[in-house]
């Protein structure tokens, strides 16, 4: 009998006491159309996102295959996305969406969003949102 090597990726645990690490990205800037505001219709505006992710491992935590990864660059594929949908009124909607779609990956236990409108008010180097999900 011979072993065939699976290219299925291996059911991971759900538990809290499983291994985790933590995925990010930082700093990623983008520019957006964005805003409620009647000038802020027609121009797109910059935005930073910071992503982090708290992740299960896989049970080979050191495969080096990328089915057994949450892929960063494909975060940032999917936030380009839905960027790229069009006109969003407020960041919070688009923190939401963006938790969302990191959510949708069956090994992202949690995330927090955070983004930032440079600029936004004079006053202020920039204003922003939050948010902080968990997967049940």
């Amino acid at each position: 009998m011979t072993h065939r090597q699976s290219s299925e990726v291996t059911p991971l645990p759900r538990t809290t006491s499983a291994p985790q690490r933590k995925v990010f990205l930082k700093g990623l800037v983008i520019d957006a159309y964005i805003g409620a505001y009647d000038y802020e219709q027609n121009a797109p505006q910059p935005l930073r996102i910071d992503l982090e992710i708290s992740v299960v491992e896989p049970t080979n935590p050191a495969s080096d295959r990328l089915e057994d990864v949450v892929c960063y660059n494909k975060l940032m594929q999917g936030i380009k996305a839905i960027i790229a949908e069009g006109h969003i009124k407020l960041i919070e909607t688009l923190a939401e969406r963006i938790a969302d779609l990191a959510l949708s990956h069956h090994m992202v236990l949690s995330v927090s969003v955070r983004i930032e409108k440079p600029g936004a008010m004079e006053e202020a180097e920039c204003a922003g949102v939050e948010v902080i999900r968990v997967k049940n």
